[in-house]
């Protein structure tokens, strides 16, 4: 008599909820509202805090000696910024701007650090997060150095709809103007026009509800 098959166990991924951590682990925090195009922080404010969208979006932006501004990032909800102070930052070394209505949770240095150390489960998390911010912004900058115009703007196209994340993609984006696309991937907004004028016509994108991003655009990513 051959042996009673043994029972395989199966267990499925639960994503980590930071909102929920965070309502539920009574971390001390504030909530702000913005209206679009509002500043959250200004370039040389403070840095004392830090931020999780729970709403809406916030573009990350930087400007030089000569006043050029350049786009570091657009966020969207789930993401913490202005992290910066943990590593000793005493001040903003760049601004956010709200990029439509936005709700954010401001928790204090003081207080981000003592969550980190006491909930082992979240810095893991935490620092996970913020090791993939780091890996973007280098795989940006290879972007900006190698790619053409065409291929930028598709790879951020896709970024924003969160194309190759865990979770299903998200193909309608948030509102983002071209003038914010053209400045994210260091380039014109009538360049950005003519390109996304094309991907419409191929059927990567769409205007029916919204923009959307459809997984043929990747195409244009992975062409040589």
């Amino acid at each position: 008599m051959g042996a009673a098959p043994s029972r395989m166990k199966t267990s499925k991924k639960i994503a980590f909820d930071a909102q929920l951590f965070l309502d539920s682990a009574g971390v001390a925090r504030k909530i702000l509202e913005f209206p679009k195009k509002a500043t959250v922080f200004a370039q040389g404010d403070p840095a004392r805090t830090v931020m999780y969208i729970q709403q809406g979006g916030v573009k990350l932006t930087v400007v030089n000696g000569t006043g050029k501004e350049a786009v570091v990032a657009v966020l969207r909800a789930g993401d913490f910024f202005g992290e910066g102070c943990l590593a000793g930052q005493t001040i903003r070394i760049g601004a956010a701007t709200s990029t439509g209505p936005t709700t954010v949770l401001v928790i204090d240095k003081d207080e981000m650090i003592r969550v980190l150390h006491a909930e082992h489960e979240f810095s893991d998390r935490f620092i996970a997060y913020m090791l993939s911010r780091n890996i973007r912004i280098e795989a940006d900058l290879v972007d900006q150095l190698f790619n053409s115009t065409e291929k930028r703007l598709a790879r951020a196209l896709l970024l924003l709809a969160r194309y190759g994340k865990d979770e299903q993609p998200q193909r309608i984006l948030p509102k983002i103007s071209q003038e914010t696309l053209a400045e994210t991937i260091g380039t014109t907004r009538s360049r950005v026009n003519l390109f996304m004028n094309k991907f419409k016509k191929l059927g990567f994108i769409t205007y029916d509800d919204g923009l959307q991003v459809n997984s043929s655009l990747l195409s244009v990513v992975l062409h040589e």
